[in-house]
């Protein structure tokens, strides 16, 4: 990355980082997802696209060399049905709502108001997936999912480290 490295910058490459893998992931969801919930899966799918695009632009804008897609990602469990498509969907949309609390947390006036759209935006798609809520989307230390504060905040802005899915060792093959 070149220019300063800047909290918001570092935040905006793990947003980066997080939505390269949501694309990734969609991709498997959508190829095993039933014929009902693709729509809502690609719909999905084109929304991590744009958001993807657009934050290439803004890290760019800031001086940075945007964060490139691994060529694949380790997924977080087999994924061999429809049930466990909806499951890795909600995963994905958790994790990336997770990511973009810590863009909340490091950018001010408009980019965080967009941060948080964004975040907004997961955390429905993820209740929508799952078919329940949680207390404080995007926050793993409030949802009593075991996280840390230190996991969720700042192990994320450390080189994407809370990326949606895991990108795979060179020599791995996708599993979808």
């Amino acid at each position: 990355m070149s220019g300063a490295k800047t909290p918001e910058l570092e935040a905006l490459q793990a947003v980066l980082a997080a939505e390269h893998a949501a694309v990734y992931g969609y991709g498997v969801v959508g190829g095993r997802v039933a014929e009902e919930r693709r729509a809502e899966a690609q719909t999905a799918y084109d929304a991590h696209r744009a958001r993807r695009d657009a934050l290439v632009r803004k890290v760019r804008d800031l001086g940075g060399d945007p964060v490139a897609a691994s060529a694949a990602y380790a997924l977080p469990f087999p994924v061999a049905d429809s049930a466990s498509a909806v499951r890795l969907a909600a995963e994905l949309e958790e994790r990336v709502a997770g990511v973009y609390s810590d863009l909340v947390r490091a950018s001010e006036g408009a980019q965080r108001g967009e941060a948080a759209g964004a975040l907004r935006e997961a955390a429905v798609r993820a209740v929508r997936w799952r078919g329940g809520s949680v207390a404080f989307p995007g926050l793993a230390e409030w949802a009593g999912t075991g996280a840390t504060a230190e996991t969720s905040a700042g192990a994320s802005a450390a080189a994407g480290a809370d990326s949606t899915v895991t990108p795979a060792p060179a020599s791995a093959t996708p599993t979808a």
